[in-house]
């Protein structure tokens, strides 16, 4: 009778410890999309910011191209 007893509360046991498991990993698998999701909003971003400051770079030199182009001056 005791022998039974022991593999009912074993069995219990294990059973509580593997739900247990079951939702860490899936509370962690929530994370991990949550911080996947960040991680690639704060790449779009980045993205974002580089590709702004190319453009704005570019106008710059452009600006500094046509300010600096001398035209040949007329001789007749």
């Amino acid at each position: 009778m005791k022998r039974f007893a022991v593999i009912v509360v074993l069995a219990l046991l294990s059973v509580g410890w593997s739900l247990q498991a079951c939702a860490q990993s899936r509370q962690r698998g929530i994370s991990q999309s949550h911080d996947a999701r960040k991680a690639q909003k704060k790449q779009a971003k980045a993205q974002k910011k580089y590709a702004k400051a190319q453009k704005k770079a570019q106008r710059k030199m452009l600006k500094t191209e046509r300010k600096n182009t001398k035209y040949p001056s007329s001789r007749f």
